[in-house]
């Protein structure tokens, strides 16, 4: 089980929550038009925090159910209870700052500002161009 903290005022631009109140139901649909799949995915929202249980194929596709789940406007905290059939290393997690590029990222993380599609290829289906990443959003960092 894992607690994963979030920036509340950011949000996803997916448009679910109302920066005071996000929606379980509406975060599940999300994940679920995301492909995201996980066996007996449950989902409650307790206040500012999403709780997600369940089973997930690979430790990738946790890891972006519980980025799904925690860049939604409203949402400060992430605690997860998702088993994982296949275990893999797991990825860090980023928090983009003002100025940030997925080149200026891949050069903090791996030195090489050449290996952004890494970065964005570890966030398709949430990022959907490499270009549009905002300040607060969190991102995988694969090893």
């Amino acid at each position: 089980m894992g607690m994963f903290d979030f920036v509340k005022d950011v949000g996803a631009m997916l448009g679910i929550g109302d920066g005071d109140k996000a929606d379980a139901d509406a975060i599940k649909e999300s994940i679920a038009d995301l492909g995201l799949e996980a066996d007996g995915l449950d989902i409650r929202v307790e206040g500012d925090v999403v709780k997600i249980s369940g089973k997930s194929e690979s430790q990738e596709i946790k890891e972006k159910i519980i980025l799904a789940a925690g860049n939604v406007k409203g949402i400060g905290k992430v605690e997860e209870n998702i088993n994982v059939a296949t275990q893999k290393p797991e990825a860090k997690f980023y928090t983009v700052k003002s100025g940030d590029t997925l080149s200026k990222i891949a050069k903090s993380q791996y030195g090489d500002a050449g290996k952004y599609m890494a970065i964005f290829n570890a966030n398709k289906p949430m990022l959907k161009d490499p270009d549009k990443i905002y300040p607060g959003q969190e991102l995988r960092v694969p090893q």
